[in-house]
């Protein structure tokens, strides 16, 4: 099993090369310059790697990339092969990152947020307490115990 630095610069490289090929050598039209490599991991052995990519556009397009990547696979992983220098090529898997999804659910959660705290603290102007200023109950004064008890 590989050291953790080793797999972590082979991922490294991996993104690189397979980022530049996709912007330079590959002339599909479904992979253009709206697909992003984010993120790259290698496992353990160093035989597979997951290559991340966000795509900006609609679903449409993201699924045309999605296709124009599985059929430069085999291209994308000789040239990895090539650049590494390895004696086993990792295989290549392109998963869609979630982390633009993520992050613009997130946003819609705290505008969500931020509209119910002003609805709540509009409401709350003016109000008054129910039952006085001070609801906690005071002890009685030693004044009154003293004249109860004689």
């Amino acid at each position: 099993m590989a050291d953790n630095a080793r797999a972590k610069r082979l991922a490294d490289l991996i993104r690189e090369v397979v980022a530049q090929k996709l912007q330079r050598g590959i002339k599909d039209p479904r992979l253009g310059t709206h697909v992003t490599i984010t993120d790259t991991r290698v496992t353990g052995d160093l035989r597979e790697a997951t290559v991340f990519y966000t795509v900006y556009g609609d679903d449409e397009e993201r699924q045309a990339a999605a296709a124009g990547l599985e059929s430069a696979k085999g291209i994308l992983r000789s040239e990895v092969g090539r650049a590494a220098g390895v004696k086993f090529t990792p295989t290549l898997t392109f998963v869609m990152d979630a982390l633009p999804d993520t992050a613009r659910t997130i946003e819609d959660l705290l505008d969500k947020a931020r509209q119910s705290d002003a609805e709540v603290r509009q409401t709350a102007t003016g109000a008054t307490y129910a039952g006085g200023a001070d609801p906690y109950k005071k002890p009685a004064s030693t004044d009154e115990t003293d004249d109860s008890t004689e």
